[in-house]
């Protein structure tokens, strides 16, 4: 195969596995959100064992990821999140995206997934750099825990 079909085959991979995870993202009715130990220490996950980071740049609920940001770090959408062990109830909920999906919400900070972390317990995002802020995996507290793995 030549190069210039490898470099097109490997685009086309590369891009359906992000819009794969974007459309799994977007599609909960519910989600379940649990703690998992991980290299960065005990973080937020979502229902499917994936790492759930926050993002610096958003202001209070609103989320400032959309477009391309939002295909590297798909939001977790869930109309009905729940609190698995260790989680405070109190802290889950939603907001309102740009377009009418709820973005589930812990101690007030949008979460999202991060399309390079392949697996559960993945945490290769963490304190990256991108979109105009820093991503941070979530403490059971709903705070950013800024260990690096």
């Amino acid at each position: 195969m030549g190069k210039t079909k490898f470099a097109v085959l490997a685009a086309l991979v590369v891009a359906g596995a992000l819009a794969a995870t974007a459309a799994v993202a977007s599609t909960n009715k519910s989600s379940s959100i649990s703690l998992r130990t991980t290299k960065a220490g005990k973080v937020l996950v979502a229902a499917n064992g994936r790492t759930l980071y926050l993002f610096t740049a958003d202001k209070g609920k609103k989320s400032a990821c959309y477009g391309q940001c939002a295909t590297y770090w798909p939001p977790l959408i869930a109309q009905t999140p729940t609190a698995g062990a260790g989680l405070k109830a109190s802290l889950l909920g939603t907001a309102k995206r740009r377009d009418g999906k709820l973005q589930v919400t812990y101690n007030g900070h949008p979460l999202y997934f991060f399309a390079e972390d392949k697996k559960a317990g993945d945490v290769k995002g963490q304190g990256f750099v991108h979109f105009g802020g820093a991503w941070w995996v979530v403490s059971a507290a709903g705070m950013s825990i800024k260990a690096k793995p």
